[in-house]
């Protein structure tokens, strides 16, 4: 097998330019219209542009990231029928231009989430963190989410009091900005008010709700993307455990059994995200991707490093928890791929660090940090590939 190595670009308001992305000897890109509404289909032509402009810069669109999946899909309520075929055109759209791969995912609400998008590590650098206690505060005593102490027990609320009790205004809308604002590639951000507000569309539903809606949600664009040669890749839940009352649905090895089997297709596949899955301890990645390494469409590397109450930092991409060596060990040894198996692969996310700090850039995306964790991960590859000569 072989990986594509590719680089997240936010499109021509990037910071990175795609001269610069070039640079960093990336071949494949991995984009969206972020432009493009929620639920609304992305025409030929829309695909076309910005496919031409990657091209233009010498490189490829290897995989798209994200077509994003309404709300009323996920909750399966709403205008929900007209969402879900705005969706399977949108991916016959994008297999008439040729493009192949898809990455979603099925998060209420939220993509990923994070109290600290500027935390200080040993060297320097800074990384994303999510800390318990301050996401318990903002839950707790910010949100003012109904029902949010029977999620807590007294321990960790006495935490998140004396958490909230410690900052000031000024931090206290940093974390709600940090937490609801919006980040790259998910939704715009909302108010408090807003945000309650949606919150309630989903008190009814449960995770077992959650389950069948992503499975309707499967049965009817699968059959689109196996009739147009079209991988889809469910990336998982980011942090992988419920938050605000919120089901997750994708966070375990389990997870992935289930929504392989609610619908079997060899295009129905899963983003293989290291950084999501390995902030649960129970999730052992590398006996993960041994087992679904013929459906791993679309692989992110990234490494965290746990902490006891449930914190998580994202750590430098060879150290940390998410043992990111034996995962890629595991997948070029992999009995389930051929030679001909190509699976894009990139750096995701990133430390802020050197030239990039001080710097305007999407929080995870700056330059240096990814393209040094793109080389460690190359010469990664090739040390294990040598190894087996």
């Amino acid at each position: 097998m072989k990986f594509e190595y590719t680089w997240r670009w936010y499109g021509p308001d990037d910071p990175i330019s795609l001269k610069y992305i070039r640079q960093t000897e990336a071949t494949g890109i991995v984009t969206a219209l972020h432009h493009i509404p929620v639920g609304k289909v992305w025409s030929v032509d829309e695909i076309q542009n910005r496919k031409k402009e990657i091209e233009a810069a010498g490189l490829r669109w290897s995989v798209v990231e994200s077509v994003p999946v309404h709300e009323d899909i996920k909750k399966r309520k709403g205008q929900y029928l007209e969402y879900i075929e705005n969706y399977q055109q949108t991916i016959r759209n994008l297999a008439l231009c040729e493009i192949d791969t898809i990455c979603y995912n099925f998060m209420p609400i939220l993509d990923w989430t994070r109290t600290n998008l500027q935390y200080q590590v040993e060297n320097g650098s800074f990384a994303l963190r999510f800390e318990a206690n301050a996401f318990a505060a903002f839950d707790l005593f910010i949100l003012r989410r109904k029902g949010a102490e029977e999620d807590y027990s007294d321990a960790e609320i006495q935490r998140a009091e004396l958490y909230y009790n410690s900052m000031n205004r000024t931090a206290r809308d940093k974390l709600t900005d940090t937490i609801i604002a919006g980040l790259p590639g998910g939704h715009e951000g909302y108010s408090i008010e807003e945000f309650k507000e949606m919150l309630d569309t989903y008190k009814h539903i449960s995770a077992s709700h959650l389950e069948k809606n992503l499975k309707y949600f499967l049965s009817k664009v699968i059959p689109v993307a196996e009739e147009q040669r079209v991988k889809m890749c469910i990336h998982p839940d980011d942090p992988p455990y419920p938050i605000l009352g919120l089901p997750r649905v994708v966070s375990t090895a389990k997870d992935i059994k289930r929504l392989l089997k609610d619908v079997d297709s060899k295009v129905n596949g899963i983003t293989f995200c290291t950084g999501s899955y390995g902030v649960l301890k129970e999730n052992k990645l590398p006996k993960m991707a041994a087992e679904f390494a013929d459906r791993i469409h679309f692989l992110h590397l990234r490494s965290v490093q746990r902490e006891q109450d449930g914190s998580f930092y994202e750590a430098d991409h060879l150290k940390g928890d998410s043992q990111i060596a034996a995962v890629m060990h595991a997948i070029i040894n992999s009995d389930k791929l051929d030679n001909n198996h190509v699976i894009p692969v990139r750096p995701d996310h990133g430390h802020k660090m050197l030239d990039d700090i001080g710097k305007e850039t999407n929080p995870g995306y700056s330059c240096i940090g990814r393209m040094k964790g793109l080389s460690e991960l190359r010469g990664l590859e090739q040390g294990l590939r040598f190894n087996l000569t």
